[in-house]
């Protein structure tokens, strides 16, 4: 490392972190990093312990700053941590993250090397429970997620999107920074303005964050049913950034109950269920099988949530479009 890295700002939106925001923060204050560092912390009010934990932060380190999200909505998080940062590189930071070493130089490096506006990595999931592994594998699979380079990694260079990322603040100034319609999605969306605008959205696997995957099945089909809903709303605003992993998973929902139901008149039409259920049964148990049998007999139902909830979301889509 050199001496003249460039003040850097982590910002934070957190709502309901109490399991994991410790680790999240003190990932980022671990990271040696020549330049001056702060990490701005956007807190919503949260049903758990995480405001303590982020007080208890706070006044264990200066370096973080606490700031009150009255909304709990990602996006007004993110410009309320943004309108505090004080510096000109903007590092974004979820509460179910956790950074790894040399991250934060490593990526102000690309950005000076590669001049884009927004550098990001992979999306690590890493399970605590044979459940939460389960997802982790789905996640980094093309079974589970297609083929982005942020879940399954890949070269560098240009990209659509990227996990999270790592800002030139003039950029976000830009563009207005985060879209507070968007509830979810927030982050393609803004980089799709960035790239509308000329700006490079660059992705380097040197760079990876260790995300921490949803706990049961319940509360992974409410995450994968929101997204699918806002990946609705992000194609309808902006009709050019569909592609074929967008429509693969409500298409599977189609076909699945027009077969489920279609087959009870014409019973041909059950093949379609019945091929849906062995390619998610033999795929999942054939990706998860290295990482023992506990793991593996969870992935059928974890691919097969992921993807109906998906596009049950997809075709649901947002209120008031």
């Amino acid at each position: 490392m050199t001496d003249d890295r460039p003040p850097v700002s982590v910002i934070m939106p957190i709502l309901n972190e109490e399991r994991h925001l410790g680790e999240a923060v003190r990932s980022v204050l671990a990271q040696e990093y020549a330049g001056e560092l702060e990490v701005v912390v956007a807190i919503g009010p949260s049903r758990d312990r995480t405001q303590e934990v982020a007080e208890e932060l706070a006044a264990a380190d200066s370096r973080v700053t606490l700031v009150d999200n009255p909304s709990g909505r990602t996006p007004d998080g993110l410009n309320a941590a943004l309108a505090a940062a004080r510096h000109e590189v903007i590092v974004r930071m979820d509460g179910h993250g956790e950074l790894s070493a040399g991250y934060i130089d490593t990526a102000v490096r690309v950005l000076q090397e590669t001049g884009a506006a927004n550098v990001g990595g992979v999306m690590l999931a890493e399970g605590q429970t044979d459940f939460e592994r389960a997802v982790a594998v789905a996640m980094g699979s093309r079974l589970g997620l297609g083929a982005a380079r942020f879940h399954v990694g890949g070269q560098p260079g240009p990209s659509k999107t990227v996990f999270l990322g790592v800002f030139q603040r003039d950029w976000l100034r830009r563009v207005g920074g985060y879209d507070p319609t968007y509830a979810r999605a927030q982050d393609w969306e803004m980089n799709w303005r960035i790239r509308q605008e000329g700006g490079t959205v660059w992705f380097t696997p040197e760079l990876t964050v260790t995300y921490r995957p949803r706990p049961d099945l319940q509360a992974l089909a409410r995450q994968y049913f929101r997204t699918g809903r806002w990946r609705r709303r992000l194609v309808q605003q902006h009709p050019e950034s569909v592609s074929a992993r967008y429509l693969a998973p409500p298409t599977a929902l189609l076909l699945v109950a027009g077969g489920a139901v279609g087959g009870l008149a014409w019973r041909p039409l059950l093949a379609l269920p019945l091929g849906y259920a062995a390619l998610v049964t033999v795929g999942g148990l054939a990706i998860g099988a290295k990482h023992g049998a506990r793991v593996a007999a969870r992935m059928p139902a974890v691919l097969t949530t992921m993807h109906l909830s998906w596009g049950a979301g997809f075709l649901r889509g947002v209120d008031g479009e």
